[in-house]
């Protein structure tokens, strides 16, 4: 999964304008990214469509604050630069609450 450098709201957009785009902010220090955090391959090549890059969220502090995401983990969707869903809360995430998430975009889309 890509690392995304520290940047801003509108920095963000270049990374994001082109396909699907899923943000998966975490932290290092929380049990709940930790939890979810071993799955993640299994998903990111079940939704390979998805381009997944990692979002340190004490890095990116001002970005997730202009993102409004105020818990972790938590996932942004984008698809050509707009953002299409998101699961954002501070709860502990399981694999099958993050491809019900991901599949309800798909489902929405159409």
């Amino acid at each position: 999964m890509e690392q995304l450098p520290k940047m801003t709201a509108a920095e963000l957009q270049d990374v994001v304008k082109d396909g699907k785009t899923m943000l998966f902010f975490s932290a290092t220090w929380c049990p709940d990214c930790a939890f979810i955090k071993p799955a993640m391959p299994e998903i990111e090549a079940e939704y390979s469509d998805y381009k997944f890059v990692a979002v340190d969220r004490d890095e990116n502090i001002d970005l997730a604050i202009e993102l409004n995401v105020f818990g972790i983990p938590s996932f942004i969707a984008y698809e050509d630069g707009k953002e299409i869903g998101r699961l954002v809360n501070k709860d502990r995430k399981t694999k099958a609450e993050v491809e019900e998430f991901i599949n309800s975009l798909t489902t929405n889309a159409n």
